[in-house]
């Protein structure tokens, strides 16, 4: 088995393609173990980028994520995101004080607007840039941004990626934004790739495969890990679900297994909102 493919950030930094997500962990107490041990394991399988957010579970999935990385920090790229209500320059220091608390880490390498609120993008990347000089954060990027909102960042402003809603059942990005970011060189991370699971029952991914004696969550991923600027971040809970995400890397899809899940899954036709979950 191969290592991860890496994807390469504007600031020339090399992240590895498929990571691992947090959403939902830390909110059962009964689960801690198990999740610790999925974002371990997938730490040896070289799934080495770690993403959560302040908001998730409160904060627990940080702490979830501390615990896992514990001893093991040097190998990891870590992410974490802010909550727009946090976005204002004195909420964002405080904020990501909170999160490096919770991390037990003395910096986040990669840390991001969830989404636009209120306060203005300038605000938000000035205090950005001076935790980068702190050394809080070693880059920052945004999430849930469309092109519009990308083009309303400050002059200069280096986001190092743009963390979007993107799977078969979700592909307004190709659209336009996609293309922005190849344009601006800033690479797409995918959160929810396999839908939170939904995808999983579709006809076409089971038929594909079948052909590849894959799963087809293994399926989802591959179509997502085609594009060679696009990094995915499924959450998995267990071993065996790290595991199964781990090996839709060597899927390597054919041009007739593409033409059938776009059949399945056709691409847009036109500009639409970008949907969030």
């Amino acid at each position: 088995m191969a290592g991860p493919r890496a994807v390469v950030l504007p600031s020339g930094v090399e992240v590895t393609a498929l990571g691992q997500g947090t959403w939902g962990m830390g909110e059962n107490p009964g689960r801690r173990a198990a999740e610790v041990s999925a974002l371990r394991t997938g730490l040896d399988l070289g799934m080495t980028l770690v993403d959560t957010a302040e908001m998730y579970g409160d904060g627990a999935a940080e702490e979830v994520v501390a615990e896992a990385v514990a001893g093991r920090r040097d190998e990891v790229f870590l992410v974490s995101k802010v909550l727009p209500s946090h976005a204002d320059a004195r909420g964002v220091a405080e904020a990501c004080r909170a999160s490096l608390r919770r991390l037990r880490t003395d910096r986040i390498d990669l840390y991001l607007l969830h989404w636009r609120g209120a306060v203005p993008l300038e605000e938000t990347v000035e205090a950005f840039e001076s935790l980068e000089r702190e050394g809080a954060i070693r880059c920052w990027g945004v999430s849930n941004l469309d092109v519009d909102d990308l083009a309303d960042l400050p002059p200069g402003a280096s986001p190092q990626t743009d963390q979007v809603l993107y799977n078969l059942s979700r592909r307004g990005p190709e659209h336009s934004l996609l293309p922005r970011c190849r344009e601006l060189s800033i690479p797409v991370m995918a959160y929810s790739p396999v839908e939170q699971g939904r995808l999983v029952g579709h006809p076409a991914l089971r038929d594909v495969a079948a052909a590849h004696g894959a799963t087809p969550a293994q399926i989802a991923l591959a179509w997502i890990l085609r594009h060679e600027d696009v990094i995915a971040i499924p959450k998995a809970s267990s071993r065996a679900h790290v595991e199964e995400n781990r090996t839709a890397l060597d899927v390597v899809l054919t041009a007739d297994d593409l033409a059938m899940l776009d059949r399945a899954f056709p691409p847009p036709e036109g500009k639409g909102p970008l949907e969030m979950l």
